[in-house]
């Protein structure tokens, strides 16, 4: 066997005498065909007859990660995501998960309908997003606000859902393997890979709200797959093009509220795969992605308050665009001993956009219709990880990793705030004397096992040491465990300390904003600047989550408990480092502490054979509050509920009816540490939403599908007066159609 990765050969000569035993006839290693796919997380231990896979289009290195057996795991197939097409965003989707919302990134209701995806209340900042294993992060490009608020519609929508294979979505404990962001969850969007087969197809998609206000959805790809040398070289090549058109100017007239609809969104994808493999054991995989998404403004700005000076000139255009480039290069191998997985990755976001203001009720808006300035982002990432199986009195399954990152911000539009007299520590006041740039560096090393014995139990220790070159260091162990009790039942549970490092906005000795009293801190009636600092530490969350699944047959339901200590949360600081005239002085400091705790419930089963089958999950918030304040963490709703009623008329015809409740949100309050002279205790009643859907092939390699979202009409507008932050779309109707052959 061609040993191609020095590192995994080095180790493997280490290991060759412990895994000598390690495999029998029924657990050895192998890499199916080419036209399979390799996801991040698998491992190579065999899988149980249980596991389900999301489909058929998976490589299994003989297992998936026991990680993704976890009670706080989910998986969302490509059959799903063809019955329940998104409109525009894969989070459309992932948002029915068990424990996943969406909302912004504090309980101001800025940005109101920009909601992006926030796992068990933790808000989107601590929601890892990956594409095939790899993160990102091109939301990092955007500035980050005075009260945690981004811009942006997060990573969800860099990939067309034609191109879903299937999506990962890990909660709690479980998501600690991943690094910094993770402390709420990871999603891990996993494409189709490349086929030896030539394939291809081309997708149409269009969504047309009955609400005539509500802007309309048209979307198009294509996708071809096939191999260039049979069997050794093949590649994948897929485009999109999408236009999501903003909401009308005075969709919230009849609610009375200055806050705007939903802007719309312009998306251009480009996507080319190749993969080699010159032997039965070896292969790499390079991917270039580059993606354009510009928003369509529809008049919103941070905090909706009726000064915007160009809004009505601006309505219609785009105020800002996302340009992202992306390039992969990874190697898989297996070996006598185990699986190596090498990556390299490097990401490069430009964000351009019309000046912002930067002081007080005037941040966020648009300063200038013409201006637009350019920021850059750069994300680099190196990671060698090895899979060793090897039995040591019980089976073992050691995954051992090196992980070493770089980000780089160039942002001159958000560091030209001038603070005339202003020098704290040698950080002077004036643009002109403050850089635009800053970086950081983080490496990792981490160890997990997973440990199997024939009493029906799984132990997963697990251990993670990152040093970064701002925030230091920082230890994350965690355990999770599962025990059969009986055939059907088993007791599920973990334990994790998770981190997430500072954002280059919060360490960058160049942002400046400056607040006219109410952005201070609290009960302060002072103007104030808040300025970078470089001495923070990572934020911590401890996860625990405790359940019981129930397995039999086709029949499944889980009910698990979790509770997340959240503790350093970055947060504005309350003790002034100085004055500058009438101005005090603070930083971004360590010392938010919050507690979020609730229950996730989930229950399948077949209601008549193959033909009708219903699935449902549950999530009910006991606690979101930060421990100083009471304030929530975020705006997440009581309790969500998604159930699916899944109908295979015949094998030509399938019909799907799906419903979403949501309970109440807690009132609108102010961030943690800013002035609160009044707070509205206006509250989001409960609702829901129906939909329903019907995807038919008359012939071979042909798909039609159409449907009905919120089929009973149930609206929602957007207000400045209370929780009520975002818009609720009315009902709406959406065809699609692929050709493939």
């Amino acid at each position: 066997m061609t040993k191609l990765s020095s590192i995994s050969l080095g180790i493997g000569i280490i290991l060759g005498t412990i895994s000598t035993n390690a495999f029998t006839q029924d657990n050895s290693l192998h890499l199916l065909d080419n036209d399979k796919n390799i996801s991040d997380s698998e491992t190579v231990k065999k899988p149980s007859p249980q596991q389900k896979r999301p489909t058929e289009n998976t490589l299994e290195v003989n297992a998936p990660n026991l990680l993704r057996q976890q009670l706080g795991a989910s998986t969302i197939t490509s059959e799903d995501i063809r019955k329940n097409p998104p409109i525009n965003d894969l989070s459309d989707i992932i948002r029915k998960m068990p424990g996943v919302n969406l909302t912004g990134n504090s309980t101001t209701g800025a940005r109101g309908n920009n909601r992006q995806i926030d796992i068990r209340g933790m808000g989107p900042e601590n929601t890892l997003i990956l594409i095939d294993g790899n993160p990102v992060t091109s939301r990092n490009s955007v500035r980050y606000s005075w009260t945690g608020e981004r811009d942006t519609r997060g990573d969800t929508n860099w990939v067309p859902a034609e191109m879903v294979d299937h999506i990962d979505v890990l909660r709690g404990p479980a998501a600690a393997h991943y690094g910094s962001g993770a402390m709420g969850g990871v999603v891990n969007i996993i494409t189709k890979r490349p086929t030896n087969d030539w394939h291809g197809a081309l997708n149409f998609f269009t969504n047309q709200p009955e609400d005539k206000k509500q802007g309309t959805t048209n979307r198009m790809g294509f996708n071809l797959s096939g191999a260039l040398i049979e069997d050794v070289l093949t590649m994948r090549l897929y485009g999109n093009m999408n236009k999501t058109k903003g909401d009308a100017v005075d969709i919230n007239k009849d609610a009375n509220a200055n806050a705007a609809g939903r802007e719309g969104v312009r998306n251009r994808d480009i996507n080319l795969a190749l993969s080699w493999k010159p032997t039965a054991t070896d292969i790499f995989d390079l991917t270039y992605s580059y993606s354009r998404q510009g928003n369509i403004y529809a008049g919103d700005s941070q905090y909706a308050n009726g000064r915007e000076t160009y809004k009505n000139q601006l309505i219609g255009s785009e105020t800002n665009r996302m340009y992202r480039q992306a390039y992969n290069l990874t190697y898989n191998g297996i070996f006598d001993w185990g699986q190596s997985k090498t990556s390299m990755n490097f990401e490069r976001t430009l964000n351009s956009r019309l000046n912002e203001g930067l002081t007080g009720g005037v941040e966020g808006m648009i300063t200038s219709p013409t201006d637009f300035v350019d920021s850059s982002y750069n994300a680099y990432r190196f990671n060698e990880e090895l899979t060793i199986p090897f039995t040591l009195l019980l089976d073992n399954t050691l995954t051992a990793g090196v992980e070493m990152n770089r980000e780089e911000l160039h942002d001159p539009a958000s560091m030209s705030m001038n603070a005339t007299g202003l020098n704290i520590d040698g950080v002077s006041g004036l643009a002109s004397q403050r850089t635009t740039k800053t970086s950081q560096n983080t490496s990792a090393i981490y160890l997990e096992d997973s440990i199997v014995n024939d009493m029906g139990s799984v132990f997963i220790p697990g251990l993670r040491f990152d040093y970064g070159s701002k925030f230091g260091s920082n230890l994350s162990p965690s355990l999770n465990i599962s025990q059969e009790i009986t055939e059907n039942l088993k007791l599920k549970a973990g334990i994790a300390k998770v981190f997430k490092s500072p954002n280059l906005y919060q360490i960058s000795e160049g942002y400046l904003l400056s607040s006219r009293g109410n952005g201070c801190a609290m009960l302060n009636e002072n103007s104030c600047y808040l300025m970078g600092n470089e001495d923070l530490s990572a934020e911590t969350s401890v996860n625990k989550e405790i359940g019981l699944q129930w397995t039999d047959e086709d029949f499944e339901t889980s009910l698990t408990f979790f509770r997340n200590d959240y503790q350093n949360k970055i947060v504005t600081g309350d003790q002034s480092i100085g004055t500058v005239g009438n101005y005090d002085v603070y930083r971004w400091m360590n010392g938010g502490k919050a507690l979020v705790q609730g229950l996730e419930g989930s229950l399948e089963f077949p209601v008549y054979k193959d033909v009708l089958k219903f699935r449902t999950n549950a999530t009910y918030m006991l606690t979101s509050k930060s421990k100083k304040t009471g304030n929530p963490l975020s705006l997440v709703p009581k309790y969500t509920i998604n159930s699916f009623l899944d109908w295979n008329i015949n094998d030509s015809l399938s019909a799907n009816l799906s419903w979403s409740s949501y309970g109440r949100v807690h009132p609108k309050s102010y961030p943690d540490n800013e002035k609160t002279t009044s707070v509205n205790k206006t509250e989001q009643p409960a609702y829901s939403i129906f939909n329903i859907g019907f995807d038919y092939s008359p012939i071979k390699n042909v798909d039609i599908g159409v449907g009905v979202t919120n089929f009973l009409d149930k609206k929602l507008y957007r207000s400045s007066e209370g929780a009520q932050t975002f818009n609720q779309p009315g009902r709406e109707f959406y065809g699609k159609l692929s050709l493939s052959f």
